[in-house]
């Protein structure tokens, strides 16, 4: 019996040896990718996780923006109104004064800059803050994700006081750039309207042009196609650009520096702290994200939205009145009808109530909900929250 097998063994050891490798190796195949799918299944999970943690922490930045902006309505309203002040030249109107006349011309500048100048710093506040929280959300991302990996000494690099001074660099926005805004629409308003007659008659479509001849006085494309160009706008966002003694070679020399050492040392009091070389970084990135044309043009396209919504709300004064025993005007296009300058005026003084009004507020909801806006807010968190933003180049 034996014997009859050593003979059959050696008549086909060969294909023994080749069943006995295949079976192995067989084996040793099918661990390799039991391994490799357990290991691709761990991955998979692990990304679903952090797409879902990302989108959790994206999705309650934006939440945090939009209620920003709503909370920030009435302090818009508030300064609009006390630098455009229409209620004392009213008030003077009613003691029937000599310069009757000159009073109706200043009021005339200030109710249609009012609107304007609500308009273009509403939006422009809504773009800045989708900036502005973004860029911080994508540091503050990085740092809950890696912990305290790649940060100097294992410090986060959006600390709590970073976070403070950059999120207040808003008020040059709010303070002398609102000022300044202020001051161009009077000046634009001032030249488009100045000589008009308050008797002038004006129909919708003629508003419509003159809102727009304002707006191109105010606005100076770079480049028409926003490809690689800026607008005359992003001079109110910040102000001027300033190091702070250093320029970009030692600013970035002393990141470096702060990066290479291994141990805690005493900073000399002449250098650039670790916290400012922080914050010039943010400024600079946020300085980049709104001269660019992405930027632009996202806030061209509130700009257009604002201005359609206004002359939407505008067009409700051009509806005639409905007497009550005259149907036929309720057939009458608002298009169809004109008001002079002078009934315009109240109009337009209280279009600022609208745009900038309490919640709820539509005409706000409008232009935070825009495709283009949650879109651009989701481009800049999604630069910013990936690794490679973790060190100055």
């Amino acid at each position: 019996m034996f014997a009859y097998l050593r003979d059959v063994f050696r008549r086909h050891r060969r294909k023994f040896i080749f069943i006995g490798v295949f079976s192995a190796a067989s084996v040793l195949l099918w661990k390799y990718a039991q391994r490799r799918l357990k290991e691709w299944q761990e991955n998979e999970a692990a990304e679903c996780l952090a797409f879902a943690r990302r989108q959790h922490h994206f999705d309650s930045n934006q939440r945090t923006c939009n209620m920003t902006v709503l909370a920030m309505l009435p302090t818009i309203r508030q300064s609009l109104t006390k630098i455009l002040d229409s209620d004392d030249l009213t008030q003077q109107l009613k003691n029937r004064p000599a310069n009757k006349l000159e009073i109706w011309e200043q009021l005339k500048i200030i109710s249609f800059s009012r609107p304007i100048a609500a308009v273009y710093s509403l939006c422009m506040v809504i773009v800045y803050l989708r900036v502005q929280l973004n860029v911080l959300g994508g540091y503050m991302y990085l740092d809950s994700f890696h912990g305290n990996n790649g940060t100097i000494h294992g410090q986060s690099q959006a600390t709590p006081e970073i976070q403070k001074q950059y999120l207040a660099t808003i008020q040059y926005l709010m303070g002398n750039g609102l000022k300044d805004i202020v001051e161009a629409t009077k000046n634009a308003v001032e030249e488009c309207i100045g000589k008009m007659s308050l008797k002038k008659s004006f129909q919708l479509q003629d508003l419509e042009h003159l809102l727009g001849k304002i707006r191109r006085k105010l606005e100076v494309w770079d480049n028409s196609d926003f490809s690689n160009g800026s607008t005359s706008l992003t001079k109110y966002f910040l102000p001027p650009e300033e190091n702070g003694g250093l320029n970009e070679e030692e600013l970035n020399a002393k990141w470096v520096e702060l990066q290479s050492e291994e141990e805690t040392t005493i900073v000399d009091e002449a250098y650039i702290s670790q916290n400012q070389v922080m914050l010039h970084r943010l400024s600079q990135e946020t300085r980049d994200m709104i001269e660019s044309a992405d930027f632009c043009q996202v806030l061209n396209t509130c700009l257009d939205t604002a201005f359609t919504r206004l002359m939407d709300n505008i067009a409700c004064s051009f509806k005639p009145k409905p007497e009550q025993t005259h149907f036929d005007v309720l057939s009458i296009s608002p298009c169809d009808t004109s008001l002079p300058l002078a009934k315009l005026i109240p109009v337009m003084n209280g279009q600022v109530h609208f745009i900038c009004g309490d919640s709820p507020n539509h005409f706000v909801q409008e232009l935070l909900l825009m495709e283009c806006v949650k879109d651009f807010a989701a481009n800049v968190y999604e630069a910013f929250s990936q690794s490679e933003h973790t060190a100055i180049p």
